[in-house]
């Protein structure tokens, strides 16, 4: 069974344990399709030393398309979530240029066949500082503390060559989220977070609209913005992802 099944299933699992244990608690499960194109450049080293490789000149990487899950759980003013977003990139173009990819050469010309994978799994709290919940508006305003576990995998294949590269890294965001429910069918939220370590960041921004026209069950849609850099010994990631995103959501 591929990765994001399983994931997808046990997030089924986890909201009907949690629906039983926190029957007075909000519980929200999330399961949908994003569509990321990127920007930037990646590196596989050998004791420091590889080419940057932009991955759009040179790899002519295709859109992510991929399917998302999100399970969160709230009481009272206080908010926790767990995400997984992953993100499969993958292309084949013809050098410009000669690259070295973890110590082989890859020379112009070459036509060369390339993926890039980030699997990435947010574990987030948010305490809401604002947390209007009796005015015609409702109005949420919290700080949101997370943790972002990015698995990345980088392969570069050529005719009888091939190599690849791979880094987990975790990296810790600061940030905020808000939410505004215009009515009790329809709300509009919003996050963003940051941090910065190590020669190693993770910016990562959304807004959506959610759509409940059901009491449990509803649709949601919006755009999503990742910054990502990380700078280890044998691989090097600075890109950029932007993109749509949508599905279904249901609510216990």
């Amino acid at each position: 069974m591929p990765n994001k099944w399983k994931v997808l299933s046990l997030l089924s699992l986890l909201v009907l344990l949690t629906t039983n244990l926190f029957a007075d608690e909000l519980v929200s499960i999330k399961g949908g399709y994003q569509l990321l194109s990127p920007t930037g450049s990646i590196a596989g080293k050998v004791n420091g030393v590889g080419t940057d490789i932009d991955v759009e000149n040179d790899l002519n990487l295709d859109d992510s398309e991929t399917l998302t899950g999100e399970l969160a759980l709230q009481w009272g003013k206080s908010r926790l979530s767990f995400n997984y977003l992953p993100l499969d990139f993958s292309g084949t173009g013809t050098l410009t240029k000669t690259i070295t990819f973890n110590g082989t050469d890859y020379l112009i010309g070459e036509e060369v066949k390339s993926d890039l994978t980030i699997d990435l799994y947010d574990i987030g709290y948010t305490y809401y500082l604002l947390n209007f919940d009796d005015l015609p508006t409702r109005f949420q305003f919290g700080l949101e503390f997370a943790v972002k576990v990015a698995d990345v995998n980088a392969s570069l294949k050529s005719l009888g060559l091939s190599e690849s590269q791979s880094v987990t890294a975790p990296i810790p965001t600061i940030g905020a989220r808000t939410r505004i429910a215009l009515a009790d069918f329809l709300g509009i939220t919003g996050r963003i977070g940051y941090l910065e370590f190590d020669d190693n960041h993770f910016l990562d921004a959304e807004a959506q609209l959610e759509f409940s026209p059901f009491p449990l069950v509803g649709l949601y849609a919006g755009f999503r913005y990742f910054d990502l850099k990380i700078d280890e010994d044998d691989i090097y990631v600075e890109t950029e992802f932007s993109g749509p995103f949508g599905g279904l959501m249901v609510r216990f």
